[in-house]
């Protein structure tokens, strides 16, 4: 595709020849261009910003989601941050339920087809994502959709039709179709349909700018080609990166279990935010804070000069915290967690009956739900991670007798046992 060629991001006044923007489009382009993998094609937005300005009609912006599972991470959040930033700055967003095209499976970034979702599973689903989505985007200002709302009405006649627009050869430009067939993995054609219907949405929508992450980039520019066959503005594309879990390294994912869930208790999403390294906090920092890009450059200069970097994550993990729960809970998260670190045992341990006194206490650990495994308790002991009373076990042989107590594993996980014969 021709538009797949990148667009710089570069700072100048103004990426639109021979034309000054004003300081109002300058500053939104700015806005919108923060934290960003690409935005295409930036001359095109800044035309765009600018007309809005010019006529007072806000642009139409477009994110799309499929409803594959019902809860939302932080990675999740870094395209709806943007999303609300945009909405901020007076502009229409839609929140595109996808929940049509889920029932095809988007193939990207994929090796194998996906299986499609039930209706049901897509209605509860989308239930899900309503209320989660509320938590960041201002709902009463939020255009939600769902795109079978005009895919429905197509019927095949007018999947035929939709289709005819689209060439074999251009849907083999995406990389993880062309992986697919050089290795032999078999395509299914439903799985074409699918940036097809996904860009018959832009159409639908009469989308100005349309938001994924990077692994989208091919479906968005299929809504643009399809714009501008349909006779429409073609709409500009604004991509962002994929944050990074607990890890560092791998993304943001529930199965890799290094994910911070937006409707988790303060607490764990306050120790959480904490344990991930001083490096990888910048980039939390960028992608999901909404301080001023000058507040965290005078924050990072403070901890370059000398200043405790425990302290700057602090403030991330307040504002993280106070944004999905409350700015109370934010202040109760950072107690319970410099109570946990001096050995203290938080306020809201849950408690757990365990029989069968004697019992060893890799067996103890594991009926508590403590570890998955008594190997895995008899690691935890191994490192010094287990407590009684505060007390640290050593002795991976203990045999633990009939009482109450409290038991912690590591930094985080702990339970009030009553154990009895």
């Amino acid at each position: 595709m021709t538009d797949s060629v990148s667009c710089s991001n570069n700072n100048s006044a103004s990426p639109v020849p021979g034309k000054t923007l004003s300081d109002k489009v300058q500053e939104a382009l700015a806005i919108t261009k923060r934290g960003v993998d690409e935005l295409l094609i930036e001359s095109e937005f800044a035309q765009k910003l600018a007309r809005s300005e010019a006529t007072g009609v806000p642009l139409r912006i477009k994110l799309g989601a499929d409803p594959t599972a019902p809860d939302l991470h932080l990675g999740h959040t870094v395209v709806l941050n943007k999303l609300r930033q945009l909405q901020d700055l007076g502009h229409q967003v839609i929140f595109l339920i996808g929940d049509f095209t889920s029932m095809i499976g988007d193939p990207s970034g994929r090796n194998a087809t996906r299986p499609p979702l039930t209706r049901e599973q897509v209605e509860e689903n989308a239930n899900t994502y309503f209320r989660q989505v509320a938590l960041i985007l201002d709902a009463e200002r939020t255009e939600m959709r769902y795109n079978s709302e005009w895919c429905d009405p197509l019927g095949a006649r007018g999947m035929i039709q939709l289709a005819s627009r689209y060439t074999v050869a251009r849907m083999m430009e995406r990389d993880d179709f062309t992986k697919r067939y050089k290795s032999g993995t078999p395509i299914a054609v439903h799985e074409f349909l699918y940036p097809l219907m996904q860009g018959y949405d832009s159409v639908a929508l009469k989308a100005d700018l349309e938001l994924g992450g990077t692994d989208q980039k091919f479906n968005l520019l299929v809504g643009r080609e399809l714009q501008k066959d349909y006779g429409q503005d073609p709409q500009c594309i604004l991509t962002m990166p994929l944050l990074e879990g607990l890890d560092g390294v791998e993304k943001m994912s529930k199965s890799k279990n290094n994910y911070i869930g937006i409707t988790e208790a303060p607490n764990t999403m306050f120790a959480k935010l904490m344990s991930i390294s001083d490096v990888m906090m910048w980039r939390y920092f960028e992608l999901l804070s909404f301080r001023p890009m000058s507040e965290l450059a005078a924050l990072k200069a403070a901890v370059e000069g000398g200043a405790n970097p425990r302290d700057a994550k602090v403030a991330l993990a307040q504002e993280i915290v106070t944004r999905f729960h409350s700015s109370q809970a934010a202040t109760d998260a950072l107690a319970d967690f410099v109570n946990r670190s001096k050995g203290g045992i938080p306020d809201d341990v849950p408690e757990v009956t365990v029989a069968g006194a004697p019992l060893g206490v890799a067996q103890l650990l594991k009926a508590a739900g403590l570890c998955a495994s008594t190997s895995e308790a008899m690691r935890m002991v191994d490192q010094g991670g287990v407590r009684i009373d505060g007390a640290v076990v050593s002795d991976k042989n203990l045999q633990v007798d009939a009482g109450s107590f409290v038991l912690q594993v590591g930094k985080r996980k702990f339970a009030r046992v009553t154990f009895s014969a």
